[in-house]
């Protein structure tokens, strides 16, 4: 069975004008996703402790991923205020950043090595581990909208590279991933929402993939379904056009409900509340 682990940031979004919160992060959603599309998953991440880490946890837990190695620490749990614009798009109001910074220890190291993949990003506050990282498993990295600049220190210990390109044309998508590929990934992937995505593998050409039809209203988290969706089908061995396919049309279905990947809990309330 593939072995995908999420390494970094957990958070609650918070939906004000619904007065619910759901779980995410990137490093938990791609661990739900990786584990709903039938991998083995786990997160290493710093929990705080109030109701909203209480709820990350829950719902990790109720999602079958392995949260063995989760710390837990006194202070309030990260959380984004979402807004969403009549298309469906998120937009990020107040974020509250994790108080911890994740520092691996020997027993994180065992229980990663050796995973089919590992996966951090750039919201992760996990730079500084990346190398570590890069040697006990391949890693995958989400730099979104980061700057090759930003991304370059980190991308020869970096086996899969994500970019978000919105606005990106075809050749500049083209162009990134030459850039990307020529510092060590092999395998890089540039994502236009809507617009489709642009993606490599080494010993393919690279394809261009639409976006799978959705009826959305609510984009967040999307991207990282695609992530997951596109490890477990290359994880299976399917061709890279056929696991970009499986990906954009995964990532799709997350676009038609709230939350990343559900469990919704009002805001302030007992989580033992909680309803998907």
């Amino acid at each position: 069975m593939t072995r995908i682990c999420g390494v970094g940031d957990n958070v609650v979004d918070r939906y004000l004008e619904t007065g619910l919160m759901y779980p995410g992060g990137s490093a938990v959603n791609v661990a739900v996703h990786a584990r709903r599309l039938g991998a083995s998953a786990g997160y290493v991440g710093i929990l705080g402790d109030d109701e909203a880490a209480t709820h990350v946890l829950k719902s990790l837990l109720d999602e079958g991923v392995d949260v063995s190695r989760v710390r837990h620490e006194a202070h309030p749990n990260s959380f984004a205020d979402v807004t969403l614009d009549p298309d469906g798009n998120r937009v990020f109001g107040e974020f509250v950043p994790p108080v911890g910074r994740l520092e691996l220890d020997e027993d994180d190291l065992a229980y990663l090595r050796g995973s089919d993949w590992l996966h951090t990003g750039h919201s992760s506050f996990t730079l500084s581990e990346v190398p570590t990282l890069g040697s006990l498993a391949p890693v995958v990295f989400d730099f979104s909208y980061k700057s090759l600049e930003w991304a370059a220190p980190v991308l020869p210990h970096v086996t899969a590279a994500f970019f978000s390109r919105g606005e990106a044309d075809d050749e500049q998508c083209v162009a990134l991933i030459e850039e990307v590929r020529a510092l060590g990934p092999g395998l890089v992937v540039v994502t236009r929402g809507a617009r489709g995505s642009v993606v490599w593998r080494e010993g393919d050409v690279v394809h261009l993939e639409p976006a799978a039809p959705a009826a959305p209203i609510d984009t967040l988290g999307a991207g990282d379904a695609y992530l997951a969706a596109m490890l477990c089908a290359l994880a299976e061995h399917r061709g890279l056009d056929v696991a970009a396919a499986e990906a954009a049309a995964y990532a799709a279905t997350v676009c038609e409900h709230f939350g990343a990947f559900g469990h919704a809990v009002p805001i302030h309330q007992p989580t033992e509340e909680a309803t998907r």
